[in-house]
């Protein structure tokens, strides 16, 4: 049995989607059990836990040989940093007497060491957590998303605007959760002693603009980005609703991948799905069946 964590999010669902496609068997742990319904009809096991509660978490794993774990994001209008290291200290906690024989770890391109850097001091956090406790770990360190430009979807559509922190022309490594999720499928049915860090990202980089010129394509109408500069970055999440520590952590984090060129440190296992495609599919399910 393969236990999946934020089993009803972009990746979680990705992946139990993946693990049912070659007949795994599947629980998913959720804090509403009718976010997983969809899932529970695809044949996935549907059990109900707070990731704060390290005990509740324990007894579900207990029920399985293998974890993805996906440390849940943060309600940005809280303190994000400090609410994303409590949920990640209760998930090592609860693999303690687990039973457990092996784990997978959704972690993120440029996890470093550090304070009020976002997912990347947070995350890495996870993962220093995770190495130090007895359990055999792999982890999956993602590229950017492509669904972190999904929210913008309905400003492009009606004002033709992409926003963006990043220049236009600066280029980035992205993924589908799609490809995020067959990956951690085949890490959790790898053998015990195929561990260490991964790296996922999609079968070609992008840019800004070429995410504009995606969604230029797909909607039939020009799209043009509009780059906000980095003295206003803090301002422009404060903005969204972002509390002022997440904003400035996101900030932070926003500079840092900038900074340092989302460069992995080993070679990249490459996606099959294009952000085209993504975009494609993003509508097609706005618009519902015909």
């Amino acid at each position: 049995m393969h236990i999946i964590l934020g089993g009803t999010g972009h990746v979680g669902s990705a992946t139990v989607a993946a693990l049912l496609k070659r007949s795994e068997p599947v629980t998913i742990v959720t804090r509403h059990r009718e976010h997983g319904a969809a899932l529970a009809h695809a044949g996935a096991t549907i059990a109900v836990a707070d990731v704060h509660d390290a005990s509740a978490l324990r007894a579900i794993l207990q029920t399985g040989q293998r974890a993805l774990l996906l440390n849940p994001p943060a309600d940005f209008r809280i303190d994000t940093d400090l609410e994303e290291r409590r949920t990640a200290a209760a998930i090592v906690e609860a693999l303690d007497g687990s039973g457990l024989e092996k784990v997978v770890a959704a972690s993120t391109y440029g996890a470093k060491a550090g304070e009020r850097f976002g997912d990347l001091n947070t995350l890495f956090e996870l993962e220093e957590g995770l190495r130090a406790q007895p359990i055999p770990v792999s982890i999956n360190r993602a590229a950017y998303y492509y669904t972190n430009w999904d929210a913008q979807a309905q400003s492009v559509r009606e004002r033709g605007v992409l926003q963006s922190f990043f220049p236009a022309d600066f280029s980035l490594p992205m993924v589908s959760p799609e490809d995020l999720g067959d990956a951690a499928a085949r890490r959790l049915m790898e053998p015990v002693s195929a561990g260490g860090i991964h790296y996922i990202e999609g079968p070609e980089r992008y840019s800004p603009q070429d995410v504009a010129n995606a969604y230029a394509a797909v909607l039939n109408r020009p799209v043009e980005v509009e780059v906000i500069p980095r003295s206003q970055w803090e301002a422009a999440y404060r903005a969204l609703g972002f509390s002022e520590p997440a904003a400035y952590s996101y900030a932070r984090m926003t500079a840092a991948s900038l900074d340092d060129g989302f460069t992995p440190a080993a070679q990249a296992e490459r996606g099959k799905i294009t952000l085209k495609e993504h975009i494609i599919d993003l509508e097609a399910n706005r618009a519902g069946p015909p």
